[in-house]
């Protein structure tokens, strides 16, 4: 049991830190740069990406973390009181809070009126203008929460160690 708990530790600090990475990048250049090409090409890019993104990788690392994130929530809960566990918990609780709650609560739905959105129409420019209003700042909470939750995951294999 204690090395399936480290194995899942190991894989949540690596999803959290590839998602870090992901949000980052979008965070730092890639929305600025498809927001600096014409709305038409930045809502067409952007509409792709959403489209591409669900791949079995990207299902593997962002939904495995999460389900490894909450199999570390339930067993840390029977180990309270140490470091490790304590760490792990707070690990846990803000990539499945700041990564995935978020991620399905504010993300996913400007996903998807971007989605449906015609790239060439005043209405799709509306709907890009909400978007890029809206969508960045939760991806920038998302950026911090991944990057928050790989932090707390390598201290608690570094409290174990």
């Amino acid at each position: 049991m204690e090395k399936m708990m480290l194995s899942l530790t190991y894989f949540s600090a690596l999803g959290a830190g590839l998602m870090a990475g992901l949000f980052f990048a979008f965070s730092t250049f890639i929305m600025t740069a498809l927001e600096r090409i014409p709305k038409p090409h930045g809502i067409s890019a952007m509409q792709s990406i959403n489209q591409t993104i669900l791949n079995p990788l990207f299902g593997l690392i962002f939904g495995g973390t999460a389900l490894a994130c909450m199999i570390l929530t339930i067993t840390s809960f029977f180990r309270l009181g140490t470091v490790s566990a304590n760490l792990i918990l707070a690990a846990s609780l803000l990539y499945l809070i700041g990564v995935i709650m978020i991620t399905m609560i504010f993300n996913i739905p400007l996903n998807d009126a971007l989605a449906a959105a015609d790239p060439n129409s005043a209405a799709g420019a509306e709907v890009w203008r909400t978007y890029l209003d809206r969508w960045l700042p939760w991806n920038h909470v998302r950026t911090i929460a991944s990057i928050g939750s790989l932090v707390l995951f390598i201290l608690a294999l570094r409290w174990k160690s």
